[in-house]
């Protein structure tokens, strides 16, 4: 099956059904070591761990850099779906994300700090046989659509329940 039919039959089976769009996403993690953290995702195993720097033992990417990866893939992935929709020649995406942070926010030392990024910067390099106002038109769609994009850009709303013994 090709995409673009997954995509159509996917808007056929929700229009007929809106409930269908619904989705829930889940991840579990444990920390293992001083900031080692073993995550699972679905059927999928990972460590999450902080560089020496930062008192891990770096088995892993940091949080941050999974923040940063989770929007690189999400972008490339977005670059493919919406090519499919508007019939967009797409041989390949390259993406590169680069976020700042100042650790001050994270270790408490100033409170005006935010402990997040405070800027990221995204580098999308498509290819293929279309003119550049197509890939412009294609960036475009995907600016709008991408999940993870979204949620660096918008607030989402967050509920934390603190299970205790």
């Amino acid at each position: 099956m090709t995409l673009k039919a997954l995509i159509d039959g996917s808007r056929t089976a929700i229009e007929a059904d809106p409930a269908k769009a619904a989705a829930v996403f889940a991840v579990s993690g444990r920390l293992v070591g001083t900031t080692e953290v073993a995550i699972r995702a679905g059927r999928h195993e990972l460590t999450v761990d902080e560089p020496a720097a930062l008192a891990g033992t770096d088995l892993g990417a940091n949080p941050v850099e999974h923040a940063l990866i989770a929007l690189a893939s999400c972008q490339a992935i977005t670059y493919r779906f919406w090519a499919a929709q508007l019939g967009i020649e797409l041989d390949s995406v390259e993406v590169a994300a680069e976020g700042d942070l100042d650790v001050r926010g994270f270790f408490g030392f100033d409170d005006t700090i935010r402990p997040g990024f405070t800027s990221v910067r995204l580098k999308v390099t498509p290819s293929g046989p279309e003119p550049a106002e197509r890939y412009q038109q294609l960036a475009d769609a995907v600016d709008e659509h991408c999940p993870v994009l979204d949620l660096f850009s918008h607030p989402t709303p967050i509920e934390r329940t603190v299970v205790t013994a």
